[in-house]
């Protein structure tokens, strides 16, 4: 029996409602969502690993973005190997690769390659002997939100999202100055974090530099302290994942995006055959292959993931791979850790 989307991320919101609570309280990344083996129903289609008996611990931190598609296979995969225990947590793209670049985590979930010259990311990866490889699992929309209780914006361009999330946008932003016409009233911005890989491609795409943002935000790793943010307030925007909001579609409103040939919503469709620019992404995850040589449960994980990110991706709102790109993953990851 296939999970319920909603069941599937409404568990999600409320271990990300805990990791909040524990992030408030001082702990330096989001604590564990450790899926327990028999939580969830065998989502159909599934394909289990060949390996009998199998057992140990895998840790996994990064994106809150591919977080939900990392719990949907950590669930289905315990329910086959009882004897291993996944825990995920989501720190962020960039907070995940410094633990996982220091050693701290078998496999780093991101919304975006890793900097190789960084030296937080790639640098401290290539001084620490830690090997990587990059697999695509899925693709995504990042979406940009607002209240439904706004009746007056429906489709905004690259240059009036700059508008409202430049380096320059001023702290007293009202939207009568993102476009004539819109009342003058405040913006209340809500974003990702710096640490979030997100930030990271939007304030590329849209403002033409990685990190190059207001400060007039308020910002969170945890995207469903992006979804409340903009639910209480009829002034509100946001963006992020496009599963946060498929979960959501209740309480916010997506906006087309104008990227300089026409207004295009956030779907599968679109974000699938690309026509929904400049926010259509790829997901990855990054095994550590060091690990996974010597781990075999670590193997028969990421073996799983790729067997099953096209199902549990759809499932949890995102768009599965097209062929060539799943096999491209699979080849990568055989030809890294052996086939």
């Amino acid at each position: 029996m296939t999970i319920p989307t909603s069941k599937r991320v409404g568990a999600l919101a409320f271990a990300a409602a805990i990791a909040f609570s524990a992030c408030s309280s001082g702990s330096g990344s989001s604590p564990a969502a450790s899926t327990a083996g028999g939580a969830a129903a065998t989502t159909a289609g599934s394909t289990a690993p060949s390996q009998a008996a199998l057992s140990g611990a895998i840790e996994i931190d990064g994106s809150s973005t591919v977080y939900p598609i990392t719990v949907a296979v950590s669930e289905e995969f315990q329910k086959a190997n009882t004897g291993v225990n996944v825990t995920a947590k989501f720190a962020g793209t960039g907070g995940g690769f410094k633990r996982f670049c220091n050693g701290e985590t078998d496999i780093n979930d991101a919304s975006r390659p890793i900097k190789k010259d960084d030296a937080a990311e790639g640098a401290a990866c290539a001084a620490k002997g830690i090997e990587y490889v990059e697999l695509q699992v899925a693709i995504d929309g990042l979406t940009v939100v607002v209240n439904p209780a706004n009746t007056f914006a429906t489709c905004l361009t690259k240059d009036e999202l700059k508008k409202i999330y430049g380096p320059d946008s001023p702290k007293d932003l009202k939207w009568s100055d993102v476009r004539a016409g819109f009342p003058a009233e405040t913006v209340k911005r809500f974003m990702p974090g710096a640490d979030s890989g997100t930030f990271d491609y939007f304030t590329e795409v849209i403002n033409g530099k990685v990190d190059s943002a207001t400060q007039n935000a308020t910002q969170s790793e945890d995207d469903n302290i992006l979804v409340t943010g903009v639910e209480g307030d009829a002034n509100a925007i946001s963006f992020f994942g496009y599963a946060y909001y498929v979960e959501n579609k209740d309480k916010l409103k997506a906006l087309e995006v104008d990227g300089g040939t026409g207004c295009v919503g956030p779907s599968e469709a679109t974000i699938n055959d690309g026509s929904y620019k400049p926010l259509s992404r790829p997901l990855f995850i990054y095994p550590d292959v060091k690990k996974a040589k010597a781990k075999p449960e670590l193997k028969a994980y990421v073996d799983y993931y790729l067997a099953n990110t096209n199902a549990l991706s759809a499932e949890v709102g995102y768009v599965a791979l097209p062929d060539e790109l799943l096999k491209k993953s699979t080849d990568a990851w055989a030809a890294a850790a052996g086939g």
